[in-house]
């Protein structure tokens, strides 16, 4: 959302139906390492997810589908769908390329639930920096655009808790 780089003509707050924002996906390079994976987001089954669609000129669409694609195609448990969305402002139904979490895929996740995903997000670090970083940044961008995710935020205060509790000495 914060950093699509690809050229667009314009950006919309978009509602997708059937799939909700997950952290369900493993990333040993990017926000964790193979000893110690973290976890990134994909579209998962069920549910809603509130985001934002980019609509792209007819000169510019193959070029920003290849570069999505290598993009969000290495190494990752994601692929590629073509969806209906409600633009927020029309009220409009659209369609829409985006990347769904395979759980057929090795380094798909799926709901380790909140206690486990904030450890793992908590202890992680990669190529890109802090698992918890993306976590923190994911929440101000969503909040910049007037969402409020409540599973991300509980995943947050989990993973505050357990930095109070490394920086009180408490070991975890």
């Amino acid at each position: 959302m914060w950093n699509p780089g690809f050229p667009f003509l314009a950006k919309e707050k978009a509602r997708l139906s059937g799939f909700h924002r997950a952290f369900c996906i493993y990333s040993h390079h990017y926000r964790g390492t193979p000893e110690n994976p973290g976890l990134v987001l994909g579209l998962d089954i069920g549910g809603t997810c509130d985001g934002v669609a980019y609509r792209v000129g007819p000169d510019d669409w193959q070029g920003v589908v290849d570069y999505l694609n290598e993009r969000e195609l290495i190494g990752y448990a994601y692929k590629p769908v073509a969806v209906e969305v409600l633009l927020g402002a029309r009220a409009q139904m659209i369609e829409a390329y985006t990347f769904v979490a395979d759980p057929g895929h090795p380094t798909y996740a799926g709901d380790l639930g909140q206690e486990c995903s904030a450890d793992t997000i908590m202890h992680a670090q990669g190529a890109g920096g802090l698992n918890r970083d993306y976590l923190i940044n994911t929440i101000k961008q969503l909040e910049t655009h007037g969402y409020k995710d409540p599973p991300l935020r509980l995943l947050l205060q989990k993973i505050e808790y357990m930095t109070g509790m490394i920086d009180q000495g408490g070991g975890i």
